[in-house]
Formats: C-alpha cells, structure tokens, sequence
C-alpha cells in the first residue's frame, strides 16, 4: 500500500490545481509579492502572539502566580517520551 503525502487532508493534485489557479488568477509576476505579504503577515502574528505570551507571564508573576507548572508538566511529558522510545526502539513497524 502505497501513502500519499497530504497537507491539511488535501491531496497532491489538489494542490497542482490550486496554484494553476492562483497563477491563472493573479499572474506569476504577482505571486512572489503576494507570499511576501503572507509572510510579513504570519510574522507579525506571531510577533504579537509572542507579545501577549510575554505580557501575561509577566503579569502572572507580578501578582504572584506559579508559572513552573506548565514547565514541571512538560518535562515529565519528556520523560515519559524517552522511556517509551527507549521500550520501543528495538520494535520498527513498517508500513
């Protein structure tokens, strides 16, 4: 059985007929400033998610809040992680 590799459950040729239409919709010399824009735009997104992240954990710890928590829950995730790649590692599953 062979798998197809899929972005967001859309398939390879899906894709072929999106960018065909982009092209056809916007031009090829228009699609190399419309990703610019998508990428100032996912930037500044992320700029101010990071923004909001800093300001609330300040804030959480200038009113005395414990912000380890989701540290401590995280590193036993890790733990957890290892040890089951370290049960696992001799096992290799094919597809």
């Amino acid at each position: 059985m062979i798998q197809q590799a899929t972005f967001l459950f859309i398939s390879g040729a899906e894709i072929t007929v999106i960018l065909f239409i982009v092209v056809m919709v916007f031009g090829a010399d228009k699609i190399p400033e419309i990703a610019r824009g998508l990428g100032k735009g996912m930037k500044t997104l992320k700029n101010a998610t990071n923004d909001i992240k800093h300001e609330i954990t300040k804030s959480a710890e200038k009113h005395g809040i414990d912000t380890d928590v989701t540290k401590n829950i995280k590193e036993e995730i890790d733990k957890v992680k290892d040890e089951f790649e370290d049960f696992t590692g001799s096992v290799s599953r094919k597809l």
